[in-house]
């Protein structure tokens, strides 16, 4: 569980989970690094959503966010990727 590793802060830095930034509640994030994580299930990829999330994503970033998104699928099968991906990211943003 991504959670888990987040929480024990495995990568370093604290991420707070369902976090409310603005009008949206985000899975995951962290404010030191302005990073949130999203962990997108099967309703994320129906055509339907795809406005809405190009549009959220959009306003996070507007508010100095970097948004990082992964499947429910990516997770499952490697989460030891995903982590990697995100500590990668967090190196990246320095400080």
């Amino acid at each position: 569980m991504v959670w888990a590793d987040l929480r024990r802060s495995r990568l370093g830095h604290k991420f707070r989970r369902q976090q409310p930034i603005g009008p949206f509640i985000v899975d995951f994030v962290c404010f030191a690094k302005r990073l949130i994580v999203e962990l997108d299930g099967f309703t994320h990829g129906l055509q339907q959503n795809h406005g809405y999330d190009r549009y959220r994503q959009r306003w996070l970033e507007a508010d100095g966010f970097r948004v990082l998104r992964y499947s429910d699928d990516e997770v499952m099968q490697d989460r030891g990727a995903v982590l990697d991906s995100i500590a990668t990211v967090l190196e990246q943003l320095g400080g």
